[in-house]
């Protein structure tokens, strides 16, 4: 890597320690993660499994972090620009399409390397997935519906009364997680951190190493702030602009951090001299959860 090279020998040391087991590059937004995971894949001929629940969707670019064209073309990436933003997606499916494609990668004779920040999905990959009841197309639809009608917001209130356990775990604008919980208890009258709870993500399907890089808080912040004031730099907000052109203003993807509010900046509830500090603040804070699940897995350190 161009900014510490000996994080990318520190990454090849752990891997060498367990040569058959799953490498994981996962850490905070903005922590380095593509860096470095392109760099192994440089050197263990590998293939990157993206594990990102934006970068996922076609059309959100810029504020996802995608692989630029040049890194693309040095490294290949799966499930990146793999679907529409309003088809339906949660952990389940991204487990089935990460483990075909990492078939696939296995297959060719290359490595496959896990990278992304949406660690529901990387447990997913690793543990599979509590055994709920499956999907629900007309109560989720319901739960569309009353989101647009009442908020967002509103539909987090009835899973704080279902299952207050999981509703702290969820931003009230994560409405695919939030219409999951409601549509498993009306399913079942069971909540779903209580199905969750009993599989407990205990039985390792893989085993892995799970890498991230740390940075210093200040340092991190930095890389955020460059990051953000960067993207907007690059038309962030013009891409905005064209996915709710396009109908996309009800897409999951877009009540992810950074995206939700540069849609409301673009509909008068944010100044632009004010943006790009409210996206630094809330990625921020997004990068304080990341942390804390980290802190609580068996995740090695590099940096």
């Amino acid at each position: 890597m161009a900014g510490n090279p000996g994080l990318v020998e520190q990454a090849l040391r752990a891997v060498e320690e367990e040569p058959d087991a799953l490498v994981a590059i996962v850490g905070p937004t903005a922590s380095g993660k593509t860096e470095l995971a392109i760099a192994l894949a440089d050197r263990l001929d590998g293939e990157i499994v993206s594990a990102d629940s934006v970068q996922i969707y076609r059309g959100f670019d810029l504020g996802s972090g995608k692989p630029t064209t040049e890194e693309s073309a040095r490294t290949r990436h799966h499930l990146v620009s793999a679907i529409d933003p309003l088809e339906p997606f949660d952990a389940a499916r991204y487990a089935e399409a990460a483990g075909a494609a990492m078939r696939d990668i296995s297959a060719r004779g290359k490595r496959p390397i896990v990278a992304g920040g949406t660690f529901l999905w990387v447990k997913a990959i690793l543990f599979g997935l509590a055994e709920a009841p499956p999907a629900d197309g007309a109560i989720r639809a319901r739960h569309r519906d009353e989101a647009l009608r009442e908020g967002r917001a509103a539909l987090h209130t009835k899973l704080i009364g279902a299952d207050p356990v999981l509703a702290a775990r969820l931003h009230p604008n994560d409405i695919v997680r939030v219409s999951r919980g409601l549509e498993v208890y009306e399913l079942t009258g069971r909540p779903l951190s209580a199905w969750q709870g009993e599989h407990g993500f205990r039985d390792a399907r893989h085993r892995a190493q799970l890498l991230a890089i740390r940075q210093e808080p200040a340092a991190l912040t930095a890389r955020i702030e460059s990051r953000v004031e960067g993207w907007i730099a690059a038309g962030w907000i013009e891409e905005v602009r064209a996915l709710l052109d396009r109908g996309y203003g009800g897409a999951r993807a877009m009540g992810a951090v950074g995206y939700r509010e540069v849609a409301a900046h673009l509909t008068g509830a944010i100044p632009r001299e004010e943006l790009a500090p409210i996206v630094v603040r809330a990625t921020r804070v997004f990068a304080r959860r990341q942390r804390t699940w980290l802190n609580h897995s068996p995740v090695r350190w590099l940096g």
